[in-house]
């Protein structure tokens, strides 16, 4: 898989693999609804890792309207894998019930349709032993500039973490397309991720970890390719949907008091940099303005949310309101 690493800021943030850690083993936890595709391309990069810790691959089948094919299950040939079925209960049950079935002292989550640079596996094990005081890592995360949507995901990728990263090399981002942390700090039974939360569970997690003073570290040397729709129209439908469907961590981290949106002038900051980083040849300025309306439509579709959501509230406290209803 190739990848870009022409960012100015890899260097601040490059991990040093003195050497290759022999007491790690890492679960790749890997939810799946339908896209058996996406996910036989995710597991040939796993096939692909070089140099790699010990590591198993744990596939949860989230009730897809299909049984898991049998070039899925060929792949366990080649991979320590276990795929598991179970009812359709979302993302974030699926996610807990592969953590239920680990056995690893680190655990990496990843979507589907992500693929994995040769040394991912590798650069995060190193990271977890020279770094022993963090206990959660984020992954480096961009598109495939091959095609042009592609190109939009990896220019909203790149700003969104280069902005976010802080001088201790945390980074105030959260996405579980590529994500560890350690068993340690996993609460086992009670699961990392929160089932009520159709999407945005990355984000509501991220509030957790702020909780407690706690941010993942960023890993910039372990990759994991995000691919997208390969049409605009798609891949705005689903940046509406998922705005949505998000709406419901954001409320439930309002009502915790906790900040985990940026303010209108870090935003303004993320644009600026956006239209810097859009100047590389491999990107373009077209994606630059078509990523501005995907950002502008989801921003649009939360506050929909928001007020559909505080409409339901009041009508739920105001008593001649259900007195009418009813």
């Amino acid at each position: 898989m190739r990848t870009l690493i022409d960012w100015e800021f890899r260097t601040e943030c490059a991990i040093l693999h003195s050497s290759m850690p022999r007491f790690s083993f890492i679960s790749v936890i890997i939810p799946v609804y339908d896209d058996w595709i996406a996910l036989d391309q995710c597991l040939s990069s796993l096939s692909q890792q070089a140099k790699p810790p010990d590591f198993e691959v744990i596939v949860i089948d989230d009730g897809s309207t299909e049984a898991t094919p049998d070039r899925i299950l060929q792949w366990g040939g080649q991979l320590p894998l276990t795929t598991v079925r179970r009812p359709h209960s979302g993302i974030s049950a699926a996610r807990n019930h592969g953590i239920q079935l680990s056995k690893g002292s680190l655990i990496l989550f990843v979507d589907a349709d992500c693929q994995l640079d040769t040394n991912c596996l590798a650069a995060l094990a190193s990271a977890a032993e020279v770094f022993p005081k963090h206990y959660s890592f984020q992954l480096r995360l961009v598109g495939d500039c091959s095609n042009f949507v592609g190109k939009t995901e990896h220019l909203r990728l790149t700003t969104l973490q280069k902005h976010l990263l802080q001088p201790s090399g945390c980074m105030r981002y959260l996405n579980t397309a590529g994500f560890a942390i350690r068993r340690s700090k996993i609460p086992i039974d009670k699961g990392l991720f929160e089932p009520a939360a159709v999407r945005g569970e990355d984000t509501l997690l991220l509030a957790d970890l702020m909780e407690h003073a706690e941010l993942p570290f960023f890993v910039a040397d372990a990759i994991v390719q995000h691919e997208v729709p390969q049409t605009l129209l798609k891949r705005l439908r689903k940046d509406i949907r998922s705005a949505f469907l998000e709406g419901g961590a954001y409320a439930i981290i309002a009502a915790r008091g906790i900040k985990v949106r940026l303010s209108n002038r870090e935003r303004g900051n993320m644009v600026r940099s956006m239209w810097r980083i859009s100047k590389q040849p491999s990107i373009g300025a077209l994606a630059f303005f078509v990523t501005i309306i995907r950002q502008f439509l989801s921003r649009i579709t939360t506050l929909v949310f928001r007020l559909l959501h505080r409409r339901s509230r009041t009508q739920e406290i105001n008593p001649s309101s259900i007195s009418e209803n009813i």
